[in-house]
C-alpha cells in the first residue's frame, strides 16, 4: 500500500451546523413539498361508468364485453399482432396476458360518475344514486368483487351546483361508514377545478368529514381534474395546477387530464379535441412539472372514438387507442381514461407491450448499475430508480411475473422498491398479483 494522504480541514464544526440552522428551513420544506411517490401500486387506467347505470356487475360485465370484442374481431394472438403492430415475439404473451387480464380483473380503477356522464337529476334522484353506489362499493369491496381502486366523481364546486356536490359526497361518504368504513382503495375525483381555492375548499371540507364520520385526520384525499385553461395558466402568468397542489394540504393525490373541456375551453374544434393535440401536451407538461416529486400522480385523458361496429371499424378504433395509450406511456403518463369495453383489450396491449419491451433492457442497466460494471451506457442513481420503476409498474398491472424479473436481475420486489424510494421497502404492495394471489396494503386514499 502506498503512503497515507494527510487530511487537513479549515472549517470548525460551529460552520457546519450554523450552515444546517441556516437551511433547517429549506430542509423542512423540501420534505413537506417534495415526499416523493407513495411506492403504492398505480392504475393503469380508470374507468368512468354513469351512476344511473352502476351495477354489482358493471365491472364484470365490461370484462365479459372486452372478451366478447376479442373472440369476434380479434380470436387469436396473429390477428391482435396485425391490427397494432406487435412484434412476433410480444403477440403471443400479450394476447394471453389480455385475455387473463379481462377474466381476471378487467377493471383497475373505477370512477361513479354524478358528473357530466350523470347529467342534471331531482336531487331525490341523485340522492338515492349516491346512497346505492355506497352500498354497492362496500358490498363489493366486502365480496372480493371490487376494482383495487374504486371512488365517485360529485359535481364541482362551482356555485351552481356546489350544494348538490357537497349533498351527494355526504350520502357516499356516511354510507360506506355505516356499512363498514372507507375502502383502502377509496378515490374521489373533484371536477372542472379553476381556482387554487377550489381545491382548498375541497380540503377543509374533506377536514370536515373526517371529524363528522371519526375518520383519522388526512383520511380523505382526491383527484384534481384539469379541465380549464385557467387551471394550467393564472391570470399573472404563473402555474395555477402547482399552486392546487399546494392548497390541498396534503390530500391531492392526483391531477387527471380532461381532453374534451380543456380542449374546447381553449377553442379547439370537435374533431380536433384528443390527447397528441399540441394544446394536451403542453397542459400535461405544465402538470408533469407542477407535480413531480410531490407524490401526486398525472393522468392521460381519453378518446372518445369507440370500438364499435363492423370489424373494420373496430381495428382502426383499437389502432388509435393503441398508439395514443403507447404514446402517453413513453411521456410518462402511466394512467389514462377508457370509456368503453372495447378500449380494455388495447389499453391491456399498449400497456403490456410497452413494459414487456422494456424488461429485458431494464434488467440488464439495472443489473449493470448494481454490480458496478460499466456498459454502453453509464446510469446513476436517479436512472436507477427509474428502471426500478418501469419493473414494479409492469409487476403491478400484471405484464411481468415475479420470478422473471427476479430472474434477470436478481433482485427482488423488496429491492426494486428500496430504488425507487427507500421509505418503500417497509410499505406493502397492494392490489391484485399477477397470478390473482390478493397483496395487503394501503393505496392512496
Amino acid at each position: 500500500m502506498g503512503q497515507r494522504e494527510t487530511v487537513t480541514t479549515s472549517l470548525t464544526d460551529r460552520v457546519d451546523a450554523e450552515i444546517g440552522a441556516l437551511l433547517a428551513p429549506v430542509d423542512a420544506e423540501l420534505a413537506r413539498r417534495y415526499p416523493g411517490d407513495s411506492g403504492t401500486r398505480r392504475p393503469v387506467h380508470t374507468v368512468y361508468v354513469p351512476a344511473d347505470v352502476f351495477h354489482a356487475g358493471t365491472i364484470r360485465s365490461w370484462g365479459d364485453q372486452a372478451l366478447a370484442a376479442l373472440d369476434e374481431h380479434a380470436p387469436d394472438a396473429a390477428t391482435l399482432a396485425r391490427v397494432l403492430g406487435l412484434p412476433d415475439e410480444l403477440a403471443g404473451p400479450v394476447y394471453e396476458r389480455v385475455r387473463d387480464k379481462l377474466g381476471r380483473e378487467p377493471v383497475e380503477d373505477l370512477r361513479i360518475d354524478f358528473e357530466d356522464g350523470y347529467g342534471a337529476r331531482s336531487d331525490d334522484e341523485e340522492d338515492e344514486a349516491a346512497a346505492r353506489a355506497a352500498r354497492l362499493v362496500r358490498e363489493a369491496y366486502d365480496g372480493g368483487t371490487a376494482a383495487p381502486y374504486t371512488g365517485i366523481r360529485a359535481k364541482c364546486l362551482e356555485a351552481a351546483v356546489r350544494s348538490r356536490a357537497i349533498r351527494t359526497l355526504d350520502i357516499f361518504l356516511s354510507g360506506l361508514v355505516r356499512a363498514g368504513g372507507l375502502p383502502d382503495g377509496l378515490v374521489l375525483t373533484l371536477p372542472k377545478v379553476t381556482y387554487a381555492e377550489q381545491v382548498a375548499a375541497m380540503a377543509r371540507l374533506a377536514g370536515e368529514f373526517e371529524k363528522a364520520l371519526g375518520l383519522a385526520a388526512g383520511r380523505i384525499g382526491f383527484e384534481i381534474q384539469i379541465e380549464t385553461s385557467q387551471a394550467i395558466l393564472a391570470a399573472d402568468g404563473t402555474a395555477t395546477v402547482a399552486r392546487m397542489i399546494d392548497a390541498a394540504g396534503g390530500r391531492a393525490t392526483g391531477l387527471h387530464y380532461g381532453t374534451f373541456d380543456y380542449s374546447a375551453s381553449l377553442g379547439v374544434g370537435a374533431a380536433h379535441q384528443t390527447s397528441d393535440h399540441p394544446a394536451a401536451d403542453h397542459a400535461k407538461a405544465v402538470m408533469q412539472v407542477a407535480a413531480a416529486g410531490t407524490g401526486v400522480r398525472v393522468s392521460d385523458g381519453s378518446t372518445n372514438v369507440l370500438p364499435v361496429g363492423p370489424t373494420a371499424q373496430v381495428h382502426e378504433a383499437w389502432r388509435l387507442h393503441y398508439g395514443l395509450t403507447r404514446r402517453a406511456l413513453a411521456r410518462a403518463y402511466y394512467q389514462g381514461w377508457d370509456m368503453h369495453p372495447g378500449h380494455l383489450p388495447t389499453r391491456y396491449a399498449a400497456v403490456y407491450a410497452f413494459y414487456r419491451e422494456g424488461l429485458r433492457p431494464a434488467a440488464a442497466r439495472l443489473t449493470a448499475y448494481v454490480a458496478k460494471a460499466g456498459g454502453a451506457v453509464l446510469d446513476e442513481p436517479a436512472t436507477a430508480a427509474a428502471l426500478s420503476g418501469h419493473l414494479l409498474r409492469g409487476l403491478d398491472c400484471g405484464a411481468l411475473d415475479p420470478d422473471e424479473v427476479t430472474r434477470l436481475t436478481g433482485l427482488t420486489r423488496a429491492d426494486l422498491e428500496g430504488f425507487t424510494n427507500p421509505a418503500a421497502r417497509h410499505r406493502p404492495a397492494y392490489g391484485v398479483a399477477p397470478h390473482g394471489s390478493r397483496r395487503g396494503g394501503d393505496p392512496r386514499p
